[in-house]
């Protein structure tokens, strides 16, 4: 877990306003009850997390795939071919939705902009050596990738038992209010 007590309160309070301003629908099936919290989902979304990824076509059609995330800081970061259809889409319109499952356990949704983290950018350096670490080779030696980072604007994080899940992979609840 990289992320800092501001960076976990930032994250709290999106969640948190993510959630009150969802549907009723949303709310009914994500309730306080199962709804994760900052420090919860940072502890969670450790390692390498396949992500369903969607981005949007120049005629304004979805695009679904799935991509390596890995979360820091708060923040997704992903990469990706920049001559892939996604690197396409993400250059022309930065707006994604993605989505970390695992069945019916476990969820975490995330709405944003993606950001290009080029070699200049201040925060390239820290993603792309967890990135070179992580695989054993630089992303930057797979061809033309682009790292990008996600910025997000609304998230929710869900656990359909919180504090079964919590507790089977040792992550202590955070408290509630």
């Amino acid at each position: 877990m990289l992320e800092t007590a501001d960076e976990l309160q930032a994250m709290q309070d999106l969640l948190d306003s993510s959630h009150a301003e969802a549907t009723d629908h949303l709310r009914d099936i994500i309730d306080d009850n199962r709804t994760l919290r900052a420090r919860e989902i940072a502890a969670l979304m450790t390692g390498m997390r396949v992500l369903s990824f969607a981005t949007v076509t120049a005629r304004g059609e979805p695009r679904i795939s799935a991509l390596d995330g890995h979360f820091m800081h708060g923040r997704w970061t992903i990469s990706t071919s920049r001559t892939s259809a996604k690197g396409r889409h993400l250059r022309r319109q930065p707006a994604v939705s993605l989505a970390c499952i695992e069945g019916e356990e476990l969820a975490f949704f995330t709405h944003g902009r993606v950001e290009f983290l080029t070699e200049d950018h201040p925060d390239f350096d820290e993603v792309h050596t967890h990135w070179t670490d992580f695989y054993g080779s630089s992303p930057m030696s797979w061809g033309d990738v682009a790292l990008m980072r996600v910025n997000p604007t609304w998230m929710v994080g869900y656990a359909l038992r919180r504090e079964q899940l919590l507790a089977a992979r040792s992550v202590a609840p955070e408290p509630r209010g």
